[in-house]
């Protein structure tokens, strides 16, 4: 009798455990997703910052390119010879 009882409970503890596992806290996904649309905000900020940043490298190339330039022209100038 013991034996029949200890595999009817070990069949209904095998049956369940599933069941319970599935089961989360409604609190803890809502923390969850909250975190992960946080992540998603923030690496969509830094996807822009990165672009923004983009944009202000290429100016300061322009600009440099553009004072080196001018360098090369007064040294041509004034004959002094300039190596690159």
């Amino acid at each position: 009798m013991r034996s029949l009882r200890r595999r009817a409970l070990a069949a209904a503890f095998v049956t369940a455990a599933p069941i319970f596992a599935s089961c989360g806290n409604p609190r803890t996904e809502a923390n969850v997703a909250q975190a992960l649309n946080d992540a998603a905000n923030e690496i969509s900020s830094l996807k822009n910052d990165i672009a923004q940043l983009s944009t202000e490298i290429d100016s300061l190339r322009q600009i440099v390119v553009k004072q080196d330039s001018n360098i090369a022209r007064i040294a041509a100038a004034n004959n002094i010879p300039i190596s690159r």
